[in-house]
């Protein structure tokens, strides 16, 4: 830990803070509301993606305008699945965020997030007449587009913002669903009823776990550009 402190770019950290400063300020406009929608396809996705890594599969995904959704899978560890949709987005902000920060295949890494998104939303977002399937699809275009034919300083900006948001909005989705409605069946509601956990527990340990990782997330990506995966865009040669 105190390794990573001694090598972070306050400048990096300074800007990074400023904006997610920017996202806060505009966190009910339409703006950002794309954004948060495309968090709830990453936190979807990760309950998928821990069901299929447990031994199990992907039955369906929906995702509605009013920011929510659900994941259906058949077999695999119903605690993990359970556990990875806020845990999930969290860990999908933090990574694009690093890679977008430390290394210079924003643009690849723009066109490979489209593809993905619009792989899952072709094979598992029903139904095909919907706001999630129409979503999925705009959002997957726009990002193969962006990686394509705009610069690597806007991918760059744009995934940051992109992983940013992701972040930002798995704390915030965890306090409204869990702390704030502690009625509403939420992921936590519905692991408390496996573990026999109270759902305000599970709540306080996500959150914190959010806060940790998004912390580190920020400091990881800010860490000093000349080394780790940073070289790689001091090194390379200009395009």
């Amino acid at each position: 830990m105190a390794g990573i402190f001694s090598r972070v770019d306050h400048t990096s950290v300074i800007s990074l803070l400023v904006l997610a400063a920017g996202v806060l300020l505009l966190w009910d406009t339409p703006l950002v509301y794309p954004l948060k929608v495309l968090v709830v396809f990453f936190h979807e996705l990760s309950h998928g993606a821990m069901a299929v890594l447990t031994g199990g599969e992907i039955i369906e995904i929906e995702v509605v305008a009013q920011q929510g959704g659900h994941c259906i899978t058949a077999g695999g560890s119903r605690f993990l699945t359970l556990s990875a949709g806020y845990l999930g987005s969290l860990l999908w902000g933090a990574a694009i965020l690093i890679l977008a920060a430390r290394t210079r295949f924003d643009r690849p890494l723009s066109v490979l997030l489209g593809v993905l998104l619009l792989v899952i939303t072709l094979i598992y977002v029903r139904p095909f007449i919907s706001f999630g399937f129409f979503f999925g699809a705009a959002s997957a275009a726009a990002l193969i587009a962006s990686g394509i034919w705009l610069s690597e300083r806007l991918n760059d900006f744009f995934l940051r913002i992109i992983g940013l948001t992701s972040c930002l909005y798995a704390i915030a989705d965890i306090k409204s669903d869990v702390l704030d409605r502690p009625g509403l069946r939420s992921d936590a509601a519905m692991l408390g009823e496996l573990t026999g956990i109270p759902t305000q527990v599970w709540g306080v340990l996500w959150i914190a776990l959010a806060v940790l990782g998004a912390g580190l997330a920020l400091l990881v990506a800010s860490r000093d550009t000349s080394t780790g995966l940073a070289r790689l865009r001091k090194t390379a040669p200009a395009r």
